[in-house]
């Protein structure tokens, strides 16, 4: 079974990159659910948006070609590539992907978790409040 590895799974925060064993046919942004790499899907993956934006570093040769819709739809895109995909339309092949998500997906998928946004929030503002402190102290 080919693997997809994502190389920032939740963007700048990162720790690794997960990897995961998909079966031939299954979309980059269902891989990406099932590990929990944060890409953007607005529409619930039905070609309506382009907040699924990845970039295919390895492997794009094994995906289908892209289609006139989702050519259509890639032009609402930041920064495309010839390395972008939709990941709701890329079907894997046999090769194994790495992908890296772009910023416009990484925060599409913030947006439609609102809950998870304010918790890192309030983290980095935690840090920032901790780190003033111990400069203050220091």
């Amino acid at each position: 079974m080919p693997r997809v590895r994502f190389l920032n799974p939740h963007g700048l925060k990162s720790t690794g990159p997960p990897r995961v064993e998909v079966k031939r046919g299954e979309s980059i942004l269902e891989a990406a659910e099932e590990c929990h790499a944060r890409v953007g899907h607005a529409c619930g993956g039905n070609l309506a948006c382009s907040t699924c934006h990845v970039w295919v570093h390895e492997g794009i040769d094994s995906l289908p070609e892209v289609h006139d819709k989702e050519n259509d739809i890639m032009d609402k895109a930041f920064d495309v590539r010839p390395e972008s995909r939709l990941a709701c339309q890329a079907k894997i092949g046999d090769q194994d992907l790495v992908i890296e998500i772009t910023q416009e997906s990484l925060q599409a998928w913030l947006d439609e978790n609102p809950d998870e946004r304010k918790r890192e929030a309030a983290e980095a503002q935690a840090r920032r409040a901790a780190a003033a402190a111990a400069a203050a102290n220091g």
